[in-house]
């Protein structure tokens, strides 16, 4: 008689299942012998979604490669509240970076092992919105040029945390920072990286948000199943920077892609093969009022039209990457 499937089903809370999975089911943090790359002991803020994001890729990048992996990480929020000196919440080998060339030292480190003969050795590098969309943006360009065998990974909080909470090129529309008062950043500036990666062609690109484990988890493992540069761009939630509730980190990364405002994507060699789809769309308004650096667009009167701006873009993220049945 065959064993019973464990059937899956969507509750209130997105809860999955109703028992214990096997072993071979369950997703990497779920596994007493996961690497904890990152672990206790860093000065991350409560509720920080570059926290979560850093330890769900590099754990799930350590279970794909045996743990044979060697990662570069970009100046940054990750850098600095994983590693104050002379102390680091690191257990994988970890260099340090500038904050622009995190792609070329990646590189360099890829080369030297080429040398050496050591291919099952593999590289990431990892780096914020600024560091990646901003500062080092040359450097990976060129690393998607050259096709370089390294994983970059970057963890989209939406401005430069760090420093302040200063506008970068991935700060949305109509997001307040500290140098885009009100009424907010403004429409029709930044970069869109991954569509920038696909039109290089390289052999896989794909996003991911912290409040899908089993999806990003996936996406590490066929990164590292395939050589030659890659790109993987995950939304990170800040509390801090957003105005958000910490203990709504996962709930905000959510209602982003269930909006429409973040698909959720893989590509290889400039052409999509699969999305997630949306399992319950909501209006942006949804999104947008569980941070308060939209806050002024609710005010008295509202910002209706700029809402409806907002609204118009995801509506053409669900119609590009046909997010919808």
């Amino acid at each position: 008689m065959p064993a019973p499937r464990t059937k899956f089903y969507q509750v209130g809370s997105f809860a999955v299942g109703n028992r214990l999975l096997p072993p071979e089911q369950r997703a990497v943090q779920a596994a007493p012998d996961r690497g904890n790359a990152l672990t206790s002991g860093h000065r991350a803020c409560r509720g920080c979604g570059e926290a979560l994001g850093a330890r769900y890729a590099m754990d799930a990048a350590i279970r794909a490669t045996g743990g044979r992996i060697v990662t570069v990480n970009a100046t940054g929020c990750l850098e600095v509240f994983s590693t104050p000196y002379p102390e680091s919440a690191w257990q994988v080998p970890w260099l340090h970076s500038l904050f622009g060339n995190a792609p070329a030292v990646a590189t360099g480190v890829a080369a030297a092992l080429k040398a050496k003969g050591r291919t099952d050795v593999r590289v990431v590098a990892q780096g914020g919105d600024g560091g990646t969309v901003d500062i080092g943006f040359a450097c990976l360009s060129g690393m998607f040029e050259r096709g370089d065998d390294v994983l970059y990974i970057c963890y989209d909080n939406q401005a430069y945390m760090n420093t302040g909470v200063q506008r970068s090129g991935a700060t949305p529309p109509a997001a307040r920072t500290a140098t885009t008062p009100l009424p907010g950043n403004a429409f029709g500036q930044g970069k869109n990286v991954p569509l920038i990666a696909m039109a290089h062609e390289i052999p896989y690109v794909a996003t991911a948000t912290v409040a899908d484990l089993r999806d990003l988890e996936d996406k590490v493992r066929r990164a590292m199943e395939v050589r030659g540069a890659r790109y993987l761009h995950i939304l990170v939630p800040c509390p801090l920077g957003w105005a958000a509730a910490a203990r709504d980190t996962i709930r905000v990364a959510r209602l982003a892609t269930e909006s429409g405002l973040f698909p959720v994507f893989e590509a290889e060699r400039g052409e999509v093969t699969g999305v997630t789809k949306i399992r319950r769309r909501v209006p942006v308004d949804d999104y947008l009022r569980s941070q308060g650096r939209y806050a002024h667009l609710f005010g008295d009167p509202p910002r209706a039209d700029v809402i409806a701006r907002i609204q118009a873009s995801a509506d053409r993220n669900i119609r590009r990457f046909g997010l919808v049945d």
